[in-house]
């Protein structure tokens, strides 16, 4: 029988993706051991072949698959354990766009899973800095259907027919599987999603990746995943210091923004899964169960399902927290 510590907020090794548009604002702004082409810093993952580690405590070293082994439901809570077993149902990122994404898209749950065993993929974003004129694409700007789809992909007229959306820093935006998207080159933002790494590349600005090549576009794949109606994506919301504001709910999760100017004691006894909190600005200490943790802008920790509050000693620090409900 295997002899486990007790569990603590967990923190976990940034890894780190370079990607052809990515920037050094990961770097420059939360810290990160970045080279310059950084796109993506996945905080807590469970994707195959890019699995988190814990770097605090006495589980340094374990991978976040091992927890789940190990510690079931006192990890991730006996409803999400019981939906998803050994998977962690869901992935953080940060993502700086130097340039702007690809157009792209992502399957649903009954897709993904009948294309490649998998769970879809809902996403939020949170932004969290903007350049001038910076921009999202979410969705298309008038009626459209397969056919004017594919004349205007045929066409290379395929940004003519979809939405642009100016940004702002403290915007969130829910994106459910079948909307077509990018992120604008100048942002940077917080990534919440289900944990899945299947996206269908529509057009990539006819650029070549960071080896010189042409990447891989998925139009067929893509067909058959689009939603062509019109949803609004913009959350909208009012935060109130001290207490937790809810800024985005899917079925998948929930996402609160946490602004603090005073220590806090958050009771988490009503929340049936784990708990997030990704670090937005300033700095805490996290005391619970006896353990004390120190998080600050730009990082990440997971407080199992198991802890029934923490407190926070700070003056000032802001979060996005988030939860499966």
């Amino acid at each position: 029988m295997i002899t486990v510590s007790p569990l603590y907020p967990l923190k976990f090794e940034p890894i780190l993706k370079e990607k052809v548009w990515g920037g050094n604002k990961l770097k420059e702004i939360f810290n990160k051991d970045a080279d310059e082409y950084i796109g993506e810093s996945w905080e807590i993952s469970g994707v195959e072949e890019s699995v988190s580690q814990v770097v605090n405590g006495s589980l340094k070293g374990k991978s976040l698959n091992w927890l789940l082994e190990v510690y079931k439901e006192k990890l991730v809570g006996a409803k999400v354990y019981k939906n998803y077993q050994n998977t962690f149902p869901l992935l953080f990122k940060f993502i700086d766009a130097r340039e702007d994404l690809s157009v792209q898209v992502h399957p649903d749950d009954i897709l993904a899973k009948e294309r490649h065993d998998s769970l879809g993929k809902t996403e939020m974003w949170y932004i969290l800095d903007v350049e001038k004129d910076s921009r999202l694409i979410i969705g298309f700007n008038g009626k459209i259907n397969e056919e004017k789809y594919l004349k205007a992909l045929s066409e290379k007229k395929i940004t003519e027919v979809l939405k642009t959306e100016s940004v702002k820093k403290g915007d969130a935006f829910i994106l459910k599987p079948g909307t077509v998207h990018a992120i604008g080159a100048g942002i940077l933002l917080a990534e919440i999603q289900q944990t899945s790494d299947n996206t269908y590349r529509i057009y990539d600005w006819d650029r070549p990746d960071i080896n010189g090549e042409m990447r891989e576009l998925h139009t067929e794949l893509a067909i058959g995943a689009i939603d062509f109606s019109s949803e609004e994506s913009k959350q909208n919301y009012i935060t109130k210091k001290n207490t937790p504001s809810q800024i985005g709910v899917t079925e998948f999760f929930t996402v609160n923004k946490l602004d603090l100017s005073k220590n806090y004691l958050r009771d988490l006894r009503s929340i049936p899964s784990f708990t997030v909190y990704m670090c937005l600005e300033g700095e805490a200490t996290i005391k619970t169960n006896g353990y004390t943790e120190t998080i600050s802008k730009g990082e990440t920790v997971l407080i199992p399902a198991q802890l029934p509050e923490i407190k926070f000693i700070t003056n000032s620090v802001s979060f996005l927290e988030v939860y499966i409900a």
